[in-house]
C-alpha cells in the first residue's frame, strides 16, 4: 500500500470515528481503488459501509440510479453523472457521506472536450446538494488513477471534518 494513501485513509478514519460518520464510494475509472485504500485501514468497518464499482453506463443506472438521460446529455464523465452517482451511493447505503469518481484514465478514450486525464468527482451527504469538481490530471493511466484516489480521499476528509 502506498504510504501517502494509507496515511490519508487513517486520518480520514479518525475523522469519521470522531464524528460518527459512515462512508460509501461510487467508482468508475478508479475501479474500486478508493474503497480498497479505505478497507486497507484497520478498523474501517466502523466507518465504511460499502463501495459501488460502476464501470459501465448500465451499472451506473442499475446500481446507483443514474439517469440514462443524464449520461446521454452530459456523458458518463461529467459532474452531472458524478453527482447522480454520489446521490445514488447515499440512497443505497447506510452512509452519511459518499464520494463518486468517473473519468478517462486512458491511454485512449479522450476527446478535445474531455482529454485523457479528465476526472469528475462528487461528494454528497444525506442533507444538501452534492459538491462537484472536474479535474485534469497528468501522466499515464496509473498516475491519473492514483491522483484521482488521492483527490477523492482528500475531499472526503475535508467534508468529514466540516460536517456537524
Amino acid at each position: 500500500m502506498d504510504a501517502d494513501l494509507a496515511a490519508l485513509s487513517a486520518t480520514l478514519g479518525r475523522a469519521c470515528v470522531e464524528r460518527r460518520l459512515v462512508l460509501a464510494t461510487a467508482e468508475s475509472c478508479t475501479g474500486g481503488w478508493v474503497a480498497q485504500v479505505i478497507t486497507h485501514t484497520a478498523g474501517s468497518s466502523a466507518w465504511f459501509d460499502r463501495g459501488f464499482v460502476t464501470y459501465s453506463n448500465a451499472a451506473k443506472a442499475e446500481l446507483l440510479g443514474v439517469s440514462f438521460e443524464t449520461i446521454a446529455r452530459h456523458g458518463a464523465v461529467s459532474v452531472e453523472t458524478a453527482a447522480e452517482m454520489a446521490r445514488g451511493a447515499i440512497a443505497r447505503s447506510r452512509a452519511q457521506l459518499a464520494v463518486a469518481v468517473t473519468g478517462i484514465a486512458g491511454p485512449t478514450g479522450g476527446s478535445p472536450q474531455k482529454p485523457v486525464g479528465t476526472v469528475c468527482f462528487s461528494w454528497g451527504c444525506r442533507a444538501g446538494t452534492p459538491s462537484c469538481e472536474r479535474r485534469l490530471f497528468p501522466g499515464d493511466r496509473e498516475d491519473i488513477r492514483r491522483q484521482a484516489v488521492l483527490h477523492a480521499l482528500s475531499g472526503l476528509l475535508e467534508r468529514a471534518r466540516n460536517m456537524p
